[in-house]
């Protein structure tokens, strides 16, 4: 019986450690890291055409925002392309309306789903190709550029980095529980995964990018075949970042501030079943999935289980006490150095902290997000997301 309790406190222990480490990254990326705002210079002196292009399907609530904070910039040259993909709400009508009050807005109506394609991939693709830009940006229906000079700054880093496409992070809406609980947990461990410092490292193969803000050169589109080139693929953004970094045409992500923000879902529902098609597209595979799935078992909720076990059985008189003491103990060094770290880390991502204490909860939420995934590469599984149907 003394083997337990000694395995959970030199596991505890090390997860204490891990986290301390945690400190020591937030302090080397509020230092050093890359935080892109408007005060930042653009946009760059060719200043070339950049092709803003949105599609959405039964957007209605979101629609009308994102294309006038599109047509707000101050960007030189620039044209919005916006695709309503079999929209069955109003969005087609909004963005005719926006359209004739605007000539930069151009309106695409997609009315079928060819076989072979995944839905957005196929509206993007149509709307790339009738781009006129030298650059093209691809951003979704629920963001909305918080900023006049967002296209001129990320215009002016692309150039700056040299790279083919350049994915900036966004600032994440979140209102009410459920999205401050789980949104900034789910996030982490795509950062932790996919760290911006390895994606940025040509000599390393981590590829990542947000498909809320894409921006990439027309000739590196063009070069790994576009939207085209990966029509069946459900998470397109990590996809086309991967087949560009690959192809050795240069990727970077970076953090940004008063730039943009997106509010992801707005109801406990629609989190748990976006978070599903995320993780599902970014894990192509169960043993993938389980990697994830193991770090937030271990690192996000262990901790909390052998304090709450080794104080109790100490507390019963269970022997031997000492060890379950040493556990107890230890365990809970490590969920108060765990919720240290996650304090400043809303910081760092501009969520609300006084959230921070949820995390753990945000952790078993996640842990059932990323088993529900799982479920979703099984022979025969299907994905329904905007009321379309995907299998495997």
């Amino acid at each position: 019986m003394t083997i337990l309790p000694v395995i959970l406190s030199v596991l505890c222990g090390l997860i204490a450690c891990i986290w301390t480490t945690r400190h020591i990254r937030i302090a080397r990326e509020k230092r050093a890291g890359t935080l892109l705002s408007p005060e930042h210079p653009g946009p760059p002196e060719s200043a070339p055409k950049v092709s803003l292009i949105v599609a959405g399907k039964d957007e209605e609530a979101n629609i009308e925002t994102c294309i006038r904070s599109l047509l707000s910039q101050d960007y030189p040259d620039f044209e919005v392309i916006a695709c309503n993909d079999r929209g069955t709400d109003a969005t087609g009508e909004i963005l005719d309306r926006l359209a004739a009050e605007d000539s930069r807005l151009r309106v695409i109506h997609v009315n079928e789903l060819p076989p072979g394609w995944k839905g957005k991939n196929h509206a993007l693709h149509l709307a790339s190709r009738v781009a006129s830009g030298e650059c093209l940006f691809f951003t979704d229906a629920d963001c909305r550029l918080t900023s006049p000079r967002t296209i001129s700054v990320a215009m002016r880093e692309l150039e700056n980095r040299g790279v083919g496409l350049l994915s900036i992070l966004p600032n994440l809406a979140m209102k009410g529980f459920w999205e401050n609980a789980i949104q900034p947990a789910c996030s982490g461990v795509m950062m932790i995964w996919f760290e911006p410092g390895k994606v940025n490292n040509p000599a390393k193969k981590h590829a990542y990018a947000n498909g809320a803000f894409i921006l990439m050169r027309r000739d590196a589109y063009d070069a790994v075949g576009g939207h085209e080139a990966i029509r069946d693929v459900l998470q397109e953004d990590m996809t086309l970042a991967r087949r560009v970094k690959h192809a050795g045409l240069g990727l970077a992500v970076v953090r940004s501030v008063g730039l943009y923000d997106v509010r992801m879902y707005t109801s406990l529902g629609q989190i748990l079943r976006g978070w599903v098609r995320i993780f599902f597209g970014s894990f192509p595979s169960v043993i993938k999935l389980f990697a994830p799935l193991l770090l937030i078992l271990l690192m996000g909720l262990l901790p909390y289980a052998t304090a709450a076990v080794g104080l109790s059985l100490f507390g019963a008189g269970v022997a031997p006490g000492c060890w379950w003491l040493a556990a107890g103990l230890v365990g809970s060094a490590a969920a108060v150095l765990q919720l240290s770290v996650i304090f400043r880390y809303y910081h760092l991502i501009y969520a609300d902290p006084k959230f921070f204490w949820t995390y753990p909860l945000g952790s078993f939420i996640m842990a059932l997000i990323l088993l529900a995934a799982m479920t979703k590469h099984l022979p025969g599984a299907k994905l329904t997301w905007k009321g379309t149907a995907y299998r495997k």
